[in-house]
């Protein structure tokens, strides 16, 4: 809308006789010449009707909130600490006293987003009698994600390098999630070094199927999967934080190594995010991952690769490094096992035989490349001195020294 109507000099836009502008007015519902028409004129008064539902939120006034419809909303988000919440109405489809409205909402979380988060939604109003707009409900657009607290009241618990979101759980299970992410942190700082943003987001949902609809896809395909980790990658100083959501069904499976195992792997995909790109291979992402997750929990590659030790040791070692399409949380299980052990000991390997400074420096070399061609290739031979098929064969050697 910016610049409509505006004009180029003088005279160009001439005055508008009455009569003319009477006939326009009723023709097509223009408000004299140069008008809106209802339908600007709706927007206008929902964006208006947002506007003070967001400065509710920021103001932490319930009562404003509830002034524009809908109260609900406001106690599901009021215990999240925002920086920033915000509507932009981007269309309304209106039937007489009741719309539709499609909005982007635009929000940060104090101290960790450094850039809006944004989530399509779509909301419903109705006005009264005298002409007043108020939000009879506000969902997620279709085929996207929800947010947290469109699955009820979010209950917060902040650790010394942690925020912790969930919804339906108890405030003991929350703080257990804060103190695994609060030893998480350090730990990844010491691998991978502190250039990055030093505390991680962790949301709970109440199930697996609420950590689905969190990702906007089927249960089925987070089944077993314990945390899965959100984000841009190669994002820059100005890009939200990463989101470590959880499947508290699987977690609860796990004793305290694995949860904590779990919590660095994710808190690892966090810090390395800004190195992490096009280029980059699953193996080494999720590798190096496993890597940091298990470096100071003396696990051996017996107990930590099950599946891979089964294989190599009934004789069939992998014929190459795992593919990506071999991390898909569809397919099977033991291949979906088989590529995160494979990544890990590679990873594990480098470390050994290379040193972990030369391991950082291998992942951020080919995460610096714009595409994968050539990316592993290039830093496998600038960083380690070797080619990927010598590379190959010195893994499966590995797997047989380690596994067989």
């Amino acid at each position: 809308m910016a610049g409509r109507g505006r004009a180029r000099g003088p005279g160009v836009l001439g005055p508008c006789p009455l009569r003319v502008s009477l006939i326009v007015s009723l023709l097509v519902g223009l408000v004299g010449c140069g008008g809106r028409s209802a339908a600007d004129l709706a927007k206008a008064d929902v964006q208006r009707v947002l506007d003070r539902r967001a400065a509710a939120v920021l103001g932490h006034d319930p009562a404003a909130y509830a002034a524009t419809g809908a109260a609900a909303g406001y106690a599901a988000v009021r215990a999240v600490p925002w920086a920033a919440w915000s509507y932009r109405v981007t269309a309304v489809r209106r039937s007489g006293d009741i719309a539709t409205a499609d909005a982007e909402l635009s929000y940060r979380v104090e101290g960790y987003d450094k850039a809006p988060v944004t989530a399509a939604r779509t909301l419903r109003l109705v006005r009264d009698g005298s002409g007043r707009w108020s939000v009879t409900s506000d969902r997620p657009a279709g085929k996207t994600g929800e947010q947290l607290w469109d699955q009820g009241t979010v209950s917060v618990v902040r650790g010394g390098h942690s925020l912790v979101l969930g919804v339906g759980q108890s405030g003991e299970r929350l703080r257990s999630f804060a103190e695994l992410a609060d030893d998480a942190v350090p730990a990844v700082s010491a691998a991978w070094g502190t250039d990055w943003a030093g505390h991680v987001v962790v949301l709970v949902p109440k199930s697996l199927a609420g950590m689905a609809r969190l990702l906007g896809s089927p249960a089925s395909s987070y089944r077993g999967i314990a945390a899965v980790t959100t984000g841009e990658t190669g994002g820059g100083a100005r890009t939200p934080a990463d989101r470590i959501i959880v499947n508290p069904d699987a977690y609860g499976m796990l004793g305290r190594v694995g949860r904590q195992v779990v919590l660095t792997h994710e808190t690892t995909h966090v810090a390395t995010r800004a190195h992490t790109g096009a280029a980059t291979p699953l193996w080494l992402s999720e590798g190096y991952a496993d890597w940091v997750g298990y470096r100071d929990t003396g696990r051996t590659p017996a107990e930590a690769a099950p599946e891979l030790q089964h294989a190599v040791a009934g004789g069939t070692v992998p014929e190459a490094l795992p593919d990506d399409g071999d991390f898909g949380f569809s397919g099977e299980a033991d291949r979906l096992a088989k590529a995160y052990e494979g990544g890990w000991l590679a990873c594990r390997m480098i470390a050994e035989r290379w040193g972990e400074v030369k391991l950082d420096a291998f992942y951020r070399a080919v995460g610096a490349h714009e595409k994968r061609a050539g990316a592993v290739e290039g830093a496998l031979k600038s960083v380690l001195g070797t080619s990927v098929a010598e590379f190959t064969g010195d893994w499966q050697a590995y797997l047989r020294t380690q596994l067989g």
